[in-house]
């Protein structure tokens, strides 16, 4: 198992971290707890050390999960991650009756890293004054947490701000070849690194969306590499970067788990020719592209309620990805709220604002036909 040890930290992590969000269920959406022991095991028996779990993940049944899966293993194997909820935290008296709980549930006695939680502007301002941050240094002070950081959901402004408030010990953030420019993005992996933060990396196949692709594109890569599966080239593509402290996988499957296995225990980093291979993927889901929406939103509001930008993000990442699964929950959402294309009765008002000039009230209708056929399935 490839393994990366910072300074910073002066320990060793391996490069591969399972991320405990996506276990298997069973049909009555409970943990499908034999399953998932056995596939912790095999990943802590191949080298595995990075366990990351938080207070929300199954519905709270993770980290009691979690607890009894690694009771047979000894505390200092393992290095164990969980998160702050702070949409709970309402008073500094609050951090201590979360991370209290958690403690209990994970049958420790310290973590190894704790997180700050999904950290966007609102709920960093609201940490911020309540006076969090110094209750977990203190705590840190205790002894209960070895390495403090936060996990990320916001625009690169805003990750800019919370990194640069202390030291941090590292810092969790969203990174796959195909959002670069997405939240903190490649701009904050750089300034990470400037800083001397190392980073974990959470969605870097983007929710199972870089793992399976159409034929053509699943061609390029087994050109590249043969046998090499997609979701490897994805892995690969952040953990080469070097200030990657561990690459968290959400793993449903055994077979998951050994194709992971299989791309960190003899980890190659990825060359340049097989950077190309990127490139070329990514111009081939960009060519699927239905519209050239920017989301500057200069058609709204729709009187009639319709979310224009948001209905063609939808359809043209539903193009992309060939995967009803990677656009679901917005699209649905979006249905429920009265937002779908459907809702437009053509006035025309968008259009006469719409700066690149788009046929606004025909590409609706295409969103709405498109989306109720659904031809690529839902992972």
């Amino acid at each position: 198992m490839e393994m990366r040890r910072f300074a910073k930290l002066g320990i060793d992590v391996s490069l591969l971290g399972f991320g405990c969000m996506r276990f298997p269920t069973r049909p009555d959406g409970k943990i499908d707890r034999e399953l998932a022991q056995q596939m912790l095991d095999k990943a802590i028996e191949s080298g595995v050390n990075y366990i990351d779990t938080a207070y929300p993940y199954h519905n709270g049944e993770s980290e009691l999960f979690v607890g009894e899966a690694l009771k047979k293993y000894p505390r200092d194997s393992f290095y164990l991650a969980t998160k702050l909820p702070c949409w709970f935290i309402n008073d500094v008296s609050d951090v201590d009756k979360y991370f209290n709980e958690q403690l209990q549930k994970l049958q420790v006695d310290h973590f190894d890293f704790y997180l700050m939680h999904a950290m966007n502007r609102g709920s960093w301002e609201k940490m911020v004054k309540l006076g969090t941050v110094e209750r977990l240094e203190e705590l840190k002070a205790e002894g209960k947490i070895r390495f403090l950081g936060f996990s990320f959901h916001d625009d690169y402004e805003v990750f800019e701000q919370i990194i640069k408030y202390r030291d941090w010990d590292f810092c969790q953030i969203q990174l796959n070849y195909m959002d670069t420019d997405e939240q903190a993005g490649i701009k904050g992996y750089r300034l990470a690194e400037e800083l001397g933060i190392p980073l974990t990396i959470m969605e870097p196949i983007k929710g199972g969306s870089l793992a399976n692709f159409s034929d053509d594109i699943m061609e390029v890569f087994e050109n590249a590499r043969p046998g090499m599966s997609a979701a490897s080239f994805a892995l690969r593509y952040v953990a080469t970067m070097p200030n990657i402290l561990t690459v968290l996988s959400g793993m449903s499957t055994m077979e998951q788990v050994e194709d992971n296995l299989k791309t960190f225990t003899n980890f190659i980093p990825m060359d340049e020719k097989e950077c190309q291979v990127i490139e070329t993927v990514k111009n081939i889901m960009i060519s699927r592209i239905q519209n050239g929406c920017t989301g500057c939103r200069y058609c709204m509001p729709c009187p009639f309620g319709v979310d224009i930008p948001g209905n063609f993000s939808v359809w043209n990442r539903y193009h992309m990805y060939q995967n009803y699964g990677v656009v679901a929950w917005q699209w649905e959402g979006m249905g429920r709220d009265g937002k779908q294309a459907k809702n437009c009765k053509e006035c025309g008002k968008c259009e006469k604002a719409c700066p690149q000039h788009l046929a606004i009230r025909e590409d609706l209708k295409k969103v709405q036909a498109d989306m109720d056929k659904r031809e690529w399935k839902k992972n």
